[in-house]
């Protein structure tokens, strides 16, 4: 019993040592403390590693061991998934270093990081806005990247989470009978969104929210907000000739149609 506890004695000093061989200590050179600073990081140790970078900046700020530590603290908070802080360091490095080779891949790196910052789309959506917008500024920055092709598709991902939003918005004005203001969201993403994988369900959508309108209109309004429908049914033929809920809008022109010429019955009725 007596040697396995010295056993386990021995071990822990030696782990402890190993440790603390590990970390910066004063006296350590900048390039000592960088390369205990990059061990962290490879090793996935990333609380000790992004301590260690900042150390190492602190000290080598306006080196090049400076500016190498200062991408790779960027880089071992976006490996640890604090994405926030990430965004931070990365933008620090753009501002800092400018001219650096390592710029692009940074400014992919910030964009991505607001990516994987972005919600699921029933919450705040600024950080999904300012991906898109750093991606968008990442491609007009450098239109032969390698990853250009990347940053495209997540900007259309990102603003199909955008229409996705406002696309359950309006149906929840659906579900609320206010058939307008539903037909006012199906508008937004239709006008805003015409790429999405949600605008011709939308546009569908917005031709019954119209339609639905007029129904439960006084019949004074019903004529032009039948006619609302109208137009959205033929808009709906323009942008999508083919799409998979083509015969749904064909059977909503019918409805509105019938319930139009009732209506001018009744006004031509009432007028002799």
């Amino acid at each position: 019993m007596r040697t396995t506890l010295l056993l386990l004695l021995a071990a822990s000093f030696t782990l402890l040592s190993c440790r603390s061989q590990d970390l910066i200590r004063p006296g350590d050179t900048l390039e000592v403390a960088f390369e205990k600073a990059m061990n962290q990081f490879e090793l996935g140790n990333y609380g000790d590693a992004a301590r260690a970078f900042e150390t190492v900046i602190s000290i080598g700020r306006g080196t090049e061991i400076g500016q190498d530590a200062q991408f790779y603290l960027a880089e071992t908070y976006f490996n640890d998934r604090r994405f926030l802080l990430a965004s931070s360091e990365y933008n620090r490095y753009v501002q800092f270093h400018p001219n650096s080779p390592r710029r692009e891949i940074v400014e992919f790196r910030e964009a991505k990081s607001y990516y994987n910052l972005s919600p699921r789309f029933k919450l705040d959506q600024t950080y999904t806005n300012r991906a898109i917008e750093r991606f968008r500024l990442f491609n007009s920055r450098y239109p032969n990247s390698d990853l250009r092709e990347e940053a495209a598709t997540l900007i259309t991902e990102l603003r199909d989470k955008l229409a996705r939003r406002d696309f359950n918005a309006a149906e929840f004005y659906m579900r609320t009978r206010q058939y307008n203001s539903a037909a006012i969201y199906y508008g937004l993403v239709i006008d805003q969104f015409p790429e999405s994988s949600w605008a011709e369900r939308a546009l569908l959508r917005q031709i019954e929210a119209y339609f639905l309108f007029a129904e439960n209109s006084v019949e004074r309004r019903q004529e032009e907000r039948y006619e609302k429908a109208l137009e959205s049914y033929s808009r709906y033929l323009q942008l999508f000739p083919q799409g998979e809920n083509r015969s749904r809008a064909e059977e909503l022109y019918d409805r509105i149609n019938r319930g139009l010429e009732s209506v001018r019955n009744r006004s031509v009725a009432q007028s002799n």
